[in-house]
């Protein structure tokens, strides 16, 4: 699916060659500062490489429309923003943005999907760190989007919603067959859900499963 050849960004990343497989689960994981994000930004046309290649299916990112794009792939990121208002509107302000359409009986389940227990009149200032992640989740799972970059999903939460959040994500993905990379700092995580695993250090990458590693 995603193909890397020679890509570098400044000082950051470099990658002779990286291939990430469609329909799996790929973890990134590494040190802070060792390029994962980076990587999920380049995949998800947030920034451009200094040098080199990224295909997606066959074909250069760079000749692909970054708006049409971002609408087959779909990034959330380690502190996503939310937008003033309800979370109803927080809902919809994905939807809008990728053409799309949903009742609010299909929004209500998403809440639930990811234990979300608020109605959707509720104002997002009510909402804890937490909560806040998982209506960042659920707007991103009602995009419907193919691939899914995940960056530290997890991190504001405890242990136990870390894992019940993990899970929500993994069987979204395996019951409706897409494509996830995640980052995550926890390699008992990696090891339990993810397919494969890339590993970063000062920038340079080594794939393969973790128990390899």
């Amino acid at each position: 699916m995603f193909e890397l050849k020679d890509v570098r960004y400044k000082a950051v990343l470099d990658i002779p060659t990286l291939v990430i497989q469609p329909g799996l689960i790929t973890g990134l994981i590494g040190d802070s500062g060792s390029g994962k994000t980076t990587l999920l930004k380049l995949l998800c046309k947030l920034v451009s490489p200094t040098a080199g290649v990224i295909m997606l299916n066959g074909k250069s990112l760079a000749e692909i429309n970054s708006v049409e794009h971002r609408q087959s792939v779909v990034m959330l990121s380690q502190k996503p923003h939310l937008f003033t208002g309800t979370i109803k509107d927080n809902l919809l302000k994905g939807l809008m943005y990728h053409k799309k359409t949903c009742s609010d009986d299909v929004l209500i389940q998403w809440l639930n999907t990811v234990n979300l227990n608020k109605p959707l009149s509720e104002s997002i200032n009510n909402l804890s760190g937490g909560e806040a992640q998982r209506l960042a989740l659920a707007r991103v799972f009602v995009l419907d989007a193919a691939i899914y970059l995940m960056d530290e999903p997890s991190s504001a939460l405890d242990e136990k919603s870390e894992l019940f959040l993990i899970e929500t994500i993994v069987n979204f993905v395996k019951a409706n067959q897409k494509t996830l990379i995640m980052v995550t700092h926890n390699q008992s995580i990696a090891k339990k859900y993810c397919d494969t695993v890339i590993e970063f250090t000062n920038g340079h990458v080594k794939e393969g499963r973790l128990d390899d590693q």
